[in-house]
């Protein structure tokens, strides 16, 4: 009964505490494109990445009925990093949701200006008033938002003395941007304003994983939280166990924002929805190791191959550059790849659940290639040019001195001037599993195999590469197929061998890729770049710095005649290969064990 009574008042007293509208709630999952492309058209930084932010403590002051019911501590503001525009996980502040989706573009909007000069409160007006001045159609939407977000703040007459000239101050900056130049002190901080940006944004530090956790995730029953936000965690050092419940402080159990470096041991058998509502409402993670693992929640893939049992490296390595977005330039013989061949890979014929598709495919790319035609103008040939044998006997009626020496005609094959180089991802998320019978790197095995038979048959020029790292040193690449190796046993038993290796080096990879391609003579050639992720490594390699080195290295390639394209399976693809690729030259399979039968097709597309 008590706990009945219990859930009932909690019910009504956070209802009665409530300022916000759930029936009109607007998530950045449904609006986190159109903000993403407002955002890039209005000047903002195409590298940044469109996510969730973290709620932040408030500190300003809450109405007895929130403090009661102990809400209204945190807030979620929308700020921007060296990574991501961040934006609110969810916005239900204004009872009209169309007004909650303009608060997302308005924010959008104005993240895309610079940073201003000066404080919080006078650089938010001056990018509020830049915005207006420069997009005048926002004017009304901007007002709107305004007039509804101070008809939410509390009124400055209920307010101490001090807290009143502040939100004067507030109210009057909102309704004419750059009218108060400076923000009355206040022991308070202000009431959050949602039409502007956080006022000190938290800091999210990309922190290199360790190097002994160079796995991935199979086939185990975890769950992930369902939301995009990036949460704050700090490392600390190893609690002391068995030391019972003495030696925990006692001031320590009323409090839930200190760390306490007490062992909580945990269980396999744990509830795994209460372990994901527990991680939801955590603002800050600390965490350690200690060499145990949760085998019902996570397994590592350490299954790492010996060295005797590894390919066999070709040569001492290719020393490549690294770009740095950050200070503009290229770090001179940053990454070091290093070849490899299949040192156990057995000729193998192809396997037979795809032969029936491999003979289709092959009678639809014969009728790619080129045909035999009658070639003009010949020294020699099977019959005399009638056209070239006329003229000639025109011009030397004229009395004018022409040669007699291509005054023939021959029947011979035709040829497409165009090479092509695939570059596959072999890192470890391709040991993820797709449906119940296949991994991402069966898939990628069968596709490789479809399209070394499909381009067998046109006559063109490609090679086939694999590739994966393990920091900057080494960056692996396999060579499955160079341009002057034929397709045969062979190489369809090196294509056989592949396995998923480490991690997504991408820019050294398609800097190898391109110096390889740029060696070939044709007026057309083809990188593709066949992935199932984003750029990643265990260093700073993650996140932003990877992206941009990547673009870098297709801009590279683009600028020595190369035409990269891109095929991936990632669903979350459209959130930056845009910027790396462009918009047309990439294109993303929504279902996987479709890509065997689809990239031999896009290939016929691209070259058609």
């Amino acid at each position: 009964m008590e706990e009945f009574v219990g859930q009932l008042w909690h019910r009504l007293i956070t209802r009665a505490a409530r300022r916000s509208y759930p029936e009109a709630v607007v998530t950045l999952e449904t609006v986190g494109h159109g903000a993403g492309i407002l955002f890039r058209a209005l000047g903002g930084d195409g590298g940044l990445r469109i996510e969730a932010g973290d709620a932040t403590a408030s500190g300003a002051r809450r109405s007895w009925l929130a403090r009661i019911a102990g809400t209204r501590r945190t807030v979620e503001l929308a700020w921007r990093d060296d990574q991501a525009l961040r934006l609110p996980a969810r916005i239900d502040c204004f009872p009209d949701r169309a007004l909650n989706r303009d608060l997302y573009l308005w924010l959008a909007a104005l993240a895309a200006r610079p940073e201003p000069a000066g404080d919080w409160f006078a650089g938010s007006q001056q990018r509020t008033r830049a915005v207006l001045e420069a997009y005048p159609g926002l004017r009304a939407r901007y007002r709107r938002l305004v007039d509804a977000h101070l008809a939410g703040r509390s009124a400055p007459a209920r307010l101490p003395p001090d807290e009143a000239a502040q939100e004067h101050a507030i109210r009057s900056a909102l309704r004419e941007p750059g009218s108060v130049p400076v923000l009355p002190a206040c022991r308070r901080p202000p009431q959050p304003v949602l039409l502007w940006l956080h006022p000190a944004a938290p800091v999210v530090s990309a922190t290199a994983a360790d190097a002994d956790s160079a796995a991935a995730a199979r086939d185990t029953p975890v769950r992930a939280l369902q939301e995009q936000r990036r949460r704050r965690a700090e490392r600390v050092a190893q609690p002391d166990t068995d030391r019972g419940l003495v030696t925990v402080r006692m001031e320590n159990i009323f409090t839930w924002g200190e760390y306490a470096r007490v062992d909580r041991a945990g269980e396999d058998n744990e509830d795994l929805q209460e372990a994901a509502d527990a991680a939801a409402s955590i603002d800050t993670f600390s965490v350690t190791r200690d060499g145990r693992t949760r085998a019902a929640r996570l397994r590592f893939d350490l299954d790492l191959p010996a060295a005797e049992c590894d390919d066999r490296p070709l040569g001492a390595g290719i020393l490549l550059p690294e770009w740095d977005y950050r200070t503009r330039r290229l770090q001179p013989d940053r990454c070091r790849v290093q070849p490899l061949l299949a040192a156990r890979a057995a000729p193998c014929a192809l396997p037979a659940r795809l032969r029936r598709t491999a003979a289709r495919l092959r009678a639809q790319f014969r009728q790619l290639a080129p045909a035999r035609c009658w070639l003009s103008g010949q020294p020699d040939g099977a019959e005399p040019d009638l056209e070239a044998w006329l003229r000639f006997r025109a011009e030397r009626g004229g009395r004018q001195a022409v040669a007699g020496d291509r005054l023939y005609r021959d029947m011979r094959n035709g040829s497409r001037d165009l090479a092509c180089l695939l570059l596959a991802d072999l890192s470890l998320s391709t040991d993820s599993w797709v449906n119940d019978t296949a991994r991402v790197i069966d898939v990628i095995r069968d596709s490789l195999w479809l399209f070394a038979e499909s381009l067998s048959a046109t006559g063109d020029r490609f090679a086939m590469y694999g590739f994966s790292s393990r920091r900057r040193d080494p960056v692996r690449v396999h060579q499955l197929k160079t341009f002057d190796e034929p397709y045969n046993a062979r190489v369809c038993g090196r294509i056989g061998a592949i396995r998923p290796g480490y991690y997504t080096r991408m820019g050294a990879a398609v800097r190898h890729a391109s110096r390889l391609l740029a060696d070939q003579v044709a007026s057309r050639r083809l990188l593709l770049l066949l992935t199932d992720g984003k750029p990643n490594d265990l260093d700073h390699y993650e996140g932003r710095y990877g992206v941009e080195d990547t673009r870098h290295a297709l801009q590279q390639a683009r600028e020595s005649g190369l035409q990269p394209f891109c095929v991936t399976i990632d669903r979350k693809a459209g959130d930056y290969l845009p910027y790396l690729f462009g918009s047309n030259s990439y294109v993303v399979i929504h279902r996987p064990s479709q890509l065997p039968r689809a990239l031999p097709s896009l290939y016929a597309r691209l070259t058609a």
